[in-house]
This record gives C-alpha cells, sequence and structure tokens, in this order.
C-alpha cells in the first residue's frame, strides 16, 4: 500500500491552543490541505478545557468529514462524541479500549521505536501504529524511529504506520515510500503560515 500511493497526512493539534483562535486556523489548514485525522493532543489535565477544546475542534473536523481522535483519553471519547483513541502506552491498553469503545471507533498505538510493541499492539486491535521519534529531538530517552524500522514494517505488516516527531522534509523524502501518514503539529503550528509550512512538508513527498 505505502509503496505506490502517497503518505496521508494525520494532523496533531499544538499541546496549548487559544480557543478563540485555533478552531479558525485548524479549518484553514483542513480547506487547504487533504488530512485524513487529527489528533487533539492537549497538555492540560483540566476535564473541562480538554471537553471545550474537543467541541471546538470537533465541530471544525466533522463538518469536513475528517476523523478525531483524542491522545490517551479514552473515557471521554464517546462522551464527546469522538472518532477514536491515540494510546501512549504501546500494546498495554489496546484490548481493553477496543473492548470499552467497541470494532468502529479507531484506536491508535504509539510504540516509540519498538518493532515488538508494534506488533503486539497490531495483534490487540490497532487500526494504526506510530513510531517515533523519527527526527532528532530532546524529547523522551533521545531514542529515534530509524527508516529500517518502517522498511520494514511497510514489506511485512498491513496494520497502518504513522511516522512523527521532528520531522523535516529530508526525512518526509526519505520515508514517503514506507509510511502511510506523517504525524504532523509543531512542524507547522509553531510556523508563521501553517498552510504553507505544510505545502513544504507535502512537496517533499513526491
Amino acid at each position: 500500500m505505502a509503496e505506490t500511493e502517497q503518505p496521508q497526512i494525520y494532523l496533531i493539534t499544538p499541546p496549548e491552543f487559544e480557543l478563540s483562535q485555533y478552531p479558525a486556523q485548524l479549518a484553514g489548514v483542513l480547506d487547504a490541505h487533504d488530512v485524513a485525522c487529527v489528533r487533539l493532543t492537549l497538555s492540560s489535565s483540566d476535564e473541562d478545557r480538554i471537553a471545550r477544546a474537543a467541541d471546538a475542534c470537533r465541530e471544525v473536523t466533522h463538518e469536513r468529514d475528517v476523523a478525531l481522535v483524542i491522545d490517551t483519553h479514552l473515557a471521554m471519547v464517546e462522551r464527546l462524541g469522538l472518532d477514536g483513541v491515540h494510546l501512549t502506552d504501546g500494546a498495554r491498553t489496546v484490548r481493553y479500549a477496543r473492548k470499552e469503545l467497541g470494532a468502529d471507533a479507531i484506536i491508535g498505538a504509539f510504540c516509540a521505536a519498538s518493532q515488538h510493541e508494534g506488533m503486539s499492539a497490531g495483534e490487540s486491535g490497532a487500526d494504526y501504529i506510530s513510531f517515533g521519534p523519527v527526527g532528532t529531538s530532546a524529547l523522551g530517552d533521545g531514542s529515534q524511529a530509524e527508516a529500517d524500522l518502517f522498511d520494514w514494517w511497510s514489506k511485512m505488516i498491513e496494520i497502518p504506520v504513522v511516522a512523527e516527531g521532528a520531522l523535516t522534509p529530508e526525512l518526509i523524502r526519505t520515508l514517503a515510500p514506507m509510511t502511510d501518514f506523517f504525524g504532523i503539529g509543531d512542524e507547522i503550528w509553531q510556523a508563521d503560515d501553517p498552510i504553507a509550512a505544510l505545502s513544504t512538508l507535502i512537496a517533499a513527498m513526491d
């Protein structure tokens, strides 16, 4: 699949944003570019704040037929009318999430750079596996998901794979033939013009 088709864009929200501004910014990006899915990734643990952000983003995404998943907060998916959850603990809670949310929900699992964890999450019922960071980042333990991992996965495993974390045009060019999605967040939200920044990254896929 990934060998012939251009990867799709999987957009990741900033960890903090202004409700008065961000939904319009998100709408602009979704109107300018084809996006397969948006992930709400807030650093806040304030339930009310997350709910209000989810409501605002859902209005934007669902109006454009784009799926919206939430990072970690499995219990909020159905209550907020979201499409699924992105789990950050590898394979650990995938089976439980599937049982709770049912067959139609999107369940993704972030597996850092672990091929084994990715396979376990897939066997437990994850719809996609995310590996990263693919670029150099001071976050986490400093380990990176190398191109070899994506190359092996694209040849051996059917489950869609997401490459995310510290992406550059060069990395996108390298990984485009071997990944299904690029998880793009800070790479564009920290730019003055997110739409143009995303255009640059998409152009690198060709």
